[in-house]
Order: structure tokens, then C-alpha cells, then sequence
């Protein structure tokens, strides 16, 4: 039961990202427009990455790692590549 929460929960947050970045991403959604070449400073962008950890590596452990990936994205920050590592967890 508590498997079914977790799955469920993963596919409602990753709903809200796709949501996010179809919408109001300055990188992906309505207004991609007006920043040709990408807003965020990192490849891949956030929200690509933390959709990328949820589904790899879960709720717990890949929102964690989402987490940090969008505080380590502010003005002192370089950016660059920085993948997600794709060893899968289930949580």
C-alpha cells in the first residue's frame, strides 16, 4: 500500500513539472521566446533535472537532489553541464 502512495504521489509531482515547463519555463513553456538561447544556467535545465532524479531515483532521494540542483542555481553559480546520475533507487 504504502509502494502505491509513493508511485502515485511521483506521477502527481511529475505532472505539476511537465505542467510547469509547458507553461511558465522561461526555458520550455509560453515564453521560451523571449530567452532563444536558455534561461537556466545549467544543462540540463532544473526542471528537466528534477524530473530526471524523481523518475530515476524517487520522491525522497530524487527531490533531494532536486532540491539542491535549484539551490545551487543563483548568481555566484557557474552552471554548466551537470547530469543527473541515472542509477536507479527506488523509494
Amino acid at each position: 500500500m504504502k509502494s502505491n502512495i509513493f508511485l502515485v504521489f511521483r506521477k502527481v509531482i511529475l505532472s505539476l513539472i511537465r505542467f510547469y515547463q509547458i507553461t511558465i519555463s522561461p526555458d520550455h513553456g509560453l515564453w521560451s521566446y523571449k530567452h532563444p538561447h536558455g534561461y537556466c544556467k545549467f544543462s540540463p535545465t532544473c526542471s528537466q533535472y528534477a524530473y530526471q532524479a524523481i523518475e530515476n531515483w524517487g520522491i525522497i532521494v530524487g527531490g533531494g537532489k532536486a532540491i539542491r540542483r535549484i539551490i545551487r542555481c543563483n548568481p555566484f553559480s557557474r552552471g554548466g553541464y551537470d547530469p543527473i546520475e541515472l542509477e536507479k533507487h527506488n523509494t
